[in-house]
């Protein structure tokens, strides 16, 4: 699909940072800058953010603070503050901490669901249902996210017929409706992408599907573009690239938030977000964190002209000796 050649298509970011990116580093940020990024992020634009996870502490303690995180930000209207919870404990710890929406994980892998929840897949399963019917009568969103959906650190390649057995039980059976596939660590690739997507789309075509890439192999930003081409417009992005998961191997940083919104926003495609706080926010996180972070638009600032009710720009070409 070319975006030029008619209204540009929206595509929505889920902000991720302050889950999925804090969880691996080393250090504890102190609760009340977590609120203070939170704030800006939505404040921004960003329409939906997973601001915390429900776990044990002694399991994640960098977000240990999940409840009065998700207590003490401000919330504005028509932002998503959702939460990822593993199972029914966690689900009751959300509803009273009024998340707007869970996140309930598992893995297509069995080796890497026992590394990361300790538990076989089936077990997860059945987890996740319980959990799904609590939050359901609670009157909460509910999304899925379906790890190493993309191949597994441990076991090699994925089968597109397993993805596509656990997209149907949680579909069927336990009744979710958004799931996101997840590239855990960073083995998508384009035609991969594009195969498993028009899979699942044309298998399942009431799901609301989401991706969710890591930059492990330098491929997540193409892997979005393939996505987009497949159909798919909600994508999952960390703040500044940080993340990875700390029970996978190998697994690096998410793709980055302002990164990938540059890349849409100069492709045609429009994002709601308002980037150049986007990027100062990301700069004063790489502060925050005390280490060099993965973005490379908030280092390089974005492209001129690079704005998405530009028309794209093209100079003469010059002789290639000349270049």
């Amino acid at each position: 699909m070319n975006p030029w050649s008619g209204q540009a298509r929206m595509v929505h970011v889920q902000e991720v940072a302050l889950r999925d990116g804090l969880q691996s580093e080393a250090t504890f940020v102190p609760t009340d800058e977590k609120i203070k990024l939170i704030d800006r992020l939505a404040a921004s634009g960003l329409k939906k953010i997973e601001v915390s996870s429900l776990v044990s502490p002694r399991a994640v303690p960098q977000l240990a603070d999940a409840e009065a995180v998700l207590q003490g930000i401000t919330r504005l209207p028509g932002v998503i503050y959702a939460a990822l919870v593993p199972n029914v404990r966690g689900m009751e710890r959300a509803i009273a901490a009024r998340a707007d929406e869970v996140n309930l994980v598992m893995s297509a892998s069995e080796s890497h669901n026992r590394s990361n929840l300790r538990m076989s897949c089936d077990a997860s399963f059945h987890a996740i249902k319980e959990a799904a019917s609590l939050a359901a009568s609670a009157g909460l969103r509910v999304t899925a996210s379906l790890s190493c959906s993309f191949g597994c650190p441990f076991e090699g390649e994925v089968a597109a017929a397993t993805i596509s057995m656990w997209c149907r039980r949680l579909q069927d059976e336990a009744g979710i409706r958004s799931i996101s596939l997840c590239d855990t660590t960073g083995m998508a690739y384009p035609a991969l992408v594009q195969d498993l997507v028009g899979l699942i789309r044309r298998t399942y075509p009431a799901l609301n599907l989401a991706l969710h890439f890591h930059n492990t192999r330098g491929l997540g930003l193409a892997n979005v573009f393939a996505g987009l081409d497949a159909g798919v417009i909600h994508f999952d992005a960390a703040l500044a690239g940080i993340g990875g998961c700390p029970y996978a191997p190998g697994a690096t940083g998410n793709i980055c938030t302002e990164d990938l919104i540059h890349a849409l926003e100069v492709s045609g495609y429009r994002c709601g977000v308002n980037l150049d706080a986007l990027i100062e926010t990301a700069a004063d996180l790489e502060k925050l964190l005390g280490h060099t972070t993965p973005g490379q638009v908030m280092k390089a600032g974005r492209r001129l002209g690079g704005h998405v009710d530009d028309k794209p720009r093209f100079v003469d070409a010059k002789p290639i000796l000349d270049r």
